[in-house]
């Protein structure tokens, strides 16, 4: 079979790549990518594992699906691309950012460089059709991306940031004697005040870090994105 992500998240994921449900996800997505406007486009599907090698991935920030407005979606969890405007849920992520580790704001939500220093931006759903989020929950992305989270658990010093109920209803997936969960309410602007701000999650996770041996992550995005910076 072709690779489908060309590192090695393609050994990780084969045997569901392999899977009867997958097949029946990519027929159904053959389907939708034909008759409707379906974000992200097919070529950034996968962008989060392209970007983030199984073997690199120390943290994972878990998302529910992309963005379901044109030009947004990146094929990475809360990412928007250049010259987008920024989410509410993004802008409440950047508030804390700096309240939490003084990382300066920036004009774009383009949050590759997080990608590059072992981020797996994650969304549980890999796609979604125009206006319609959470639409395709439930057709068999689950079953990749949970293989993905089992996977990264089984192999032990990884930092989930879960923000919000559905994120955490992964929680079960993950092994919590050789991980670090971080979990809080959702930075959408309807759950923020109950417990996202002040949370403190990269800090946090900059700490779990370095007692996994690891480097932290420079939490500070670049203030511009050029074309050589997309993914």
């Amino acid at each position: 079979m072709k690779k489908l992500i060309a590192n090695d998240w393609d050994e990780i994921l084969d045997p569901v790549f392999e899977s009867e449900s997958y097949q029946r996800l990519r027929n159904f997505l053959k389907e939708e990518y034909r008759t409707k406007q379906i974000y992200p486009d097919m070529y950034h599907i996968f962008t989060a594992f392209k970007l983030t090698p199984f073997n690199k991935t120390k943290v994972v920030i878990l998302g529910q699906d992309p963005y379901h407005n044109p030009g947004q979606a990146t094929g990475m969890s809360f990412s928007v691309n250049p010259g987008v405007r920024l989410p509410p849920s993004l802008v409440n992520i950047y508030k804390e950012l700096y309240d939490d580790v003084g990382a300066v704001p920036v004009n774009h939500g383009y949050l590759k460089s997080w990608a590059d220093q072992g981020v797996l931006l994650l969304n549980s759903v890999l796609t979604v059709p125009y206006g319609h989020a959470n639409a395709h929950q439930g057709k068999g992305w689950e079953e990749v991306t949970d293989a993905a989270i089992k996977a990264l658990s089984d192999r032990g010093g990884v930092v989930f940031i879960l923000w919000g109920r559905f994120a955490q209803n992964k929680i079960p997936l993950i092994n919590q004697d050789k991980n670090f969960i971080i979990k809080s309410a959702h930075p959408s602007p309807f759950s923020a005040n109950r417990g996202f701000f002040g949370s403190r999650p990269f800090s946090r996770c900059n700490a779990a870090l370095i007692k996994f041996g690891e480097s932290p992550i420079d939490w500070q995005l670049p203030s511009q994105v050029g074309q050589d910076d997309l993914a």
